[in-house]
């Protein structure tokens, strides 16, 4: 590692972490300079195991002598001249607008991603979701897919994108973990009836979460994953789709849909924020 002292906030070395938004780091050079920012060592060192290129590291001095390992699989991996921007805790906050909690950052080289036909290939239950812009949520969802396994994620074209800084930090890195891709990319169409057309090529049932007045409960579906072979309702593979929470999904894939299914509630509430409600429908629809 190069260890370079800033002396000033305005030096154009860490531009990327402090001029450049989230959408001009991710369109500006996309695809084969794109970047993103992973936040905190936990977050940096998922995407490390996951093989993603560091760029740079800004750190605050404190933080150096803990972060040694993770230097030390830098230098093996990617070699000794990956700069470590090295600030003061008060010029960090100057740089970033707030006082990070784990002290330190990375930027990390975009990579391509993979077709929505590779990310399913091997899977058995997905997530998909639809137009959700709260990177919380969108990390919220991506560590509950991981912790309860979900096999991959796919993301519409008007969704957050899961490598937005908070969105990553939110999921705890588990954005790595878990494959995942964009789906419906192809044209103003492309979702949701190319893309619902293409899970059902995939083999998968679809199974929009929605409160409808033909919805199935949650625990009908899972009746209906774990039924006998020959009976006709059994699901084999399945994706689940997550809309807004205001907005819910779209009217069209509702219509779309193999099936709507809506989580049994009590004392007249009628829905739940979308990061509850995934974990609730992943950790019903588990695998034994």
């Amino acid at each position: 590692m190069r260890f370079i002292t800033i002396e000033s906030v305005d030096d154009e070395r860490v531009a990327a972490y402090v001029n450049l938004t989230e959408i001009q780091l991710r369109n500006r050079l996309e695809p084969a300079k794109g970047l993103f920012i992973a936040e905190s060592p936990k977050v940096i060192d998922r995407a490390l195991e996951a093989g993603r290129e560091p760029i740079s590291l800004l750190v605050e001095e404190p933080w150096i002598e803990g972060m040694a390992d993770m230097f030390a699989r830098i230098d093996a991996q990617w070699g000794p001249n990956v700069p470590v921007y090295v600030a003061s805790p008060a010029q960090l906050k100057s740089l970033t607008g707030y006082r990070l909690h784990r002290g330190a950052l990375a930027a990390m080289r975009r990579w391509p991603l993979p077709t929505v036909e590779e990310v399913c290939r091997d899977a058995r239950r997905v997530a998909v979701i639809e137009n959700i812009v709260d990177p919380t949520n969108v990390g919220a969802l991506m560590r509950s897919a991981a912790a309860l396994g979900v096999d991959a994620v796919l993301v519409t074209p008007s969704c957050g994108d899961p490598l937005y800084r908070r969105a990553a930090r939110v999921s705890m890195g588990t954005v790595f973990q878990v494959p995942w891709t964009r789906i419906g990319m192809e044209s103003r169409h492309a979702w949701p009836f190319d893309g619902l057309r293409r899970l059902h090529e995939l083999g998968f049932t679809t199974a929009a979460m929605a409160l409808e007045d033909d919805s199935i409960g949650l625990d009908e579906l899972v009746r209906r994953l774990h039924a006998p072979a020959d009976d006709p309702t059994r699901v084999e593979r399945l994706a689940l789709i997550f809309g807004t929470e205001g907005d819910g999904l779209d009217r069209h894939t509702i219509a779309n849909a193999d099936l709507t299914v809506r989580i049994p509630m009590a004392h007249n509430v009628d829905s739940l924020n979308v990061a509850a409600s995934s974990a609730v429908a992943f950790w019903a629809t588990r695998a034994d």
